[in-house]
């Protein structure tokens, strides 16, 4: 899979290990920063990640910064992306099977990184169910253009 993944200082480590995890299972993943651990302003990294996944450029995006919140809000700025924070593998797997998330966002100061990497493979393996998820998928992206809004 073409994955991107990206983060803010407070989740550096944590990113580098779950970059591994997934070249060592195959996956192409492109690395949109920060590198070290110097202060960043994460919307910066959050906003051009959930962009190349919007236009298609990656299938699907890993954010994280201390908490995995300020990326979940970052990245639901940008049209068409449904961003969701996980912390469970529940939650994770649900993501994908409910809300066809192309992002998750993870905290490095919430979870471990052995717990990290197996969220990320939940939400990996999961694929979008459809059925009565589709039509509240399609509410969403009404919402957010602004049309078709008078059904209900």
């Amino acid at each position: 899979m073409k994955l991107a993944i990206g983060c803010d200082e407070a989740a550096c480590d944590l990113k580098e290990v779950i970059k591994g995890h997934l070249l060592t299972q195959g996956h192409e993943v492109h690395d949109f920063g920060t590198f070290d651990g110097e202060p960043v302003l994460y919307p910066d990294v959050g906003i051009k990640l959930a962009e190349a996944v919007a236009d298609g450029t990656f299938e699907r995006g890993i954010l994280l910064c201390g908490t995995g919140i300020g990326m979940a809000i970052t990245a639901n700025k940008v049209a068409g992306i449904r961003a969701a924070l996980c912390h469970d593998t529940y939650s994770a797997e649900r993501a994908q099977r409910s809300n066809d998330a192309q992002i998750i966002t993870l905290g490095a100061r919430v979870i471990g990184t052995e717990l990290a990497k197996t969220i990320v493979d939940h939400y990996l393996t999961s694929s979008f169910d459809g059925g009565n998820s589709a039509a509240k998928i399609e509410r969403i992206a009404a919402y957010e253009s602004r049309s078709d809004l008078s059904r209900d």
